[in-house]
């Protein structure tokens, strides 16, 4: 059988079945598919492909999945380090959007996002930003997957001036990507502090017929709490729950102030939580406690949330810090193991955003959305397990291969579709620019 390409490699981690690691196994992959997966060796007399690709020290896995970014933001990196989110924002970061965000900025700050993720082995991202339009050309262009957040917030921006405005665009945007192919629409409301209930509940409404995840920050911090009690009389999940808002579709970042009652209520209702424990810990945010979520039955993803408070995109660190906290927040070292990591980093990820049936995992008939990661490095040696090697001792710089439906996006630790020299320009032109205004 002839076919686009074949991909040797020294393990497969197909992610599912669970456990599974695939000793020089071969992935044929037909019009960005996988047709099969099955020992090289066999491979290679059942297909012939355009292009045979070897990678005998290397670990193929699923595209790593970024759950939860703001990627125009990373060009505020730095920017505003070592205080509490609320001053953060404030007093930094509100102040530089109001300055500097239109397209140019969008463009621009995506592109170098994208990049950074890429080169980490990230396949697909979930962004809440102003201009999704900008981001998403960007990330066809780059040939990444992306999740785009139709944002809503009670502020005015440069986007939109007010919730009607706010809803009109999300309409006009999911109707220009809903037939891209990389390009999957989201409901991205801001905060529970920072929206309204009548906006809120429209939002509902729209996400219920149009059959949209709404991807929202909750239980950030302790201050939002007090902010909700002392506004509404009751905690922002209660909330969001008297809205309507508290569905399988709900993908709940940070979460990490949560009570038992709480826990066991989000359970039953299905929804998601995504887990920034970078983030989290550097603006002293609190912990999310995935053991208990994870035991509760709740699907837990992993995101790095934006560049200014992380300060990276790195998804590989952040399986690894995942799986540290969680043991010393628990107590227990065999809480959230490195396959639950991995998973969280790949599958919990695509499920929690509507598209579990398309990428995640590597199986035949999903998308080739795969990543290849080098362990013949002093830092990885020996491998007694490959999984365990890539959550608590792998680095971004051993990724050297990266495919999204197919298509590779990184060959050799190179890009084939973006130009980096111009990236690197453009940041620093900016650099320029912003820091001289946040200093003035």
């Amino acid at each position: 059988m002839h076919i686009d390409s074949l991909i040797h490699a020294r393990w497969v981690i197909p992610v599912e079945p669970e456990h599974q690691v695939l000793d020089h196994h071969a992935l044929a992959i037909h019009q960005g598919q996988i047709t099969a997966i099955l020992p090289s060796q066999q491979a290679r007399t059942q297909f012939t492909a355009d292009e045979s690709i070897d990678l005998p020290t290397h670990a193929l896995i699923p595209g790593l999945i970024n759950a939860h970014t703001h990627t125009p933001m990373s060009l505020f990196r730095g920017l505003a380090d070592d205080m509490p989110l609320m001053q953060w924002l404030t007093q930094h970061i509100w102040p530089a959007e109001e300055r500097w965000v239109h397209e140019d900025f969008v463009a621009d700050g995506s592109r170098l996002a994208i990049a950074e993720m890429i080169s980490g082995g990230t396949t697909c991202f979930n962004d809440m930003y102003f201009f999704p339009d900008v981001t998403g050309q960007v990330a066809i262009d780059a040939g990444i997957r992306a999740v785009l957040g139709m944002i809503l917030i009670d502020f005015p921006s440069t986007w939109a001036k007010n919730a009607d405005e706010y809803l009109t665009r999300a309409l006009e945007f999911h109707d220009q990507f809903k037939s891209e192919q990389l390009i999957h629409p989201i409901f991205s409301p801001h905060a529970p502090y920072s929206i309204s209930d009548e906006p809120l509940a429209r939002l509902g409404t729209l996400a219920n017929e149009l059959d949209l995840p709404i991807h929202m920050h909750v239980h950030e911090t302790q201050d939002e709490i007090k902010q909700s009690m002392k506004e509404y009389a009751m905690r922002p999940l209660a909330r969001l729950q008297q809205l309507g808002l508290l569905t399988p579709n709900l993908v709940a970042v940070h979460m990490t102030q949560l009570e038992a009652q709480e826990i066991e209520l989000f359970a039953d209702t299905g929804a998601q939580v995504v887990h920034c424990p970078e983030s989290n810990l550097k603006l002293a945010s609190g912990f999310c406690p995935v053991t208990q979520l994870s035991n509760a039955g709740i699907n837990v993803a992993l995101g790095t949330d934006g560049a200014a408070s992380n300060n990276d995109l790195d998804m590989l660190s952040e399986m690894r810090t995942a799986a540290l906290l969680a043991k010393g927040v628990s107590g227990d070292a065999s809480s959230l193991p490195a396959f639950q990591a991995l998973k969280m980093a790949t599958l919990n990820g695509a499920n929690a955003l509507g598209i579990g049936t398309l990428c995640g995992s590597l199986l035949p008939g999903k998308s080739a959305d795969m990543t290849a990661i080098d362990l013949n490095h002093l830092a990885t040696q020996p491998v007694y397990d490959p999984v365990s090697q890539i959550v608590y001792a792998a680095g971004r710089e051993q990724v050297t291969d990266v495919w999204v439906a197919g298509r590779q996006l990184l060959r050799s630790s190179e890009f084939t579709t973006l130009e980096q020299h111009q990236i690197l320009s453009h940041a620093q032109q900016w650099q320029e620019k912003i820091g001289r205004s946040d200093r003035s």
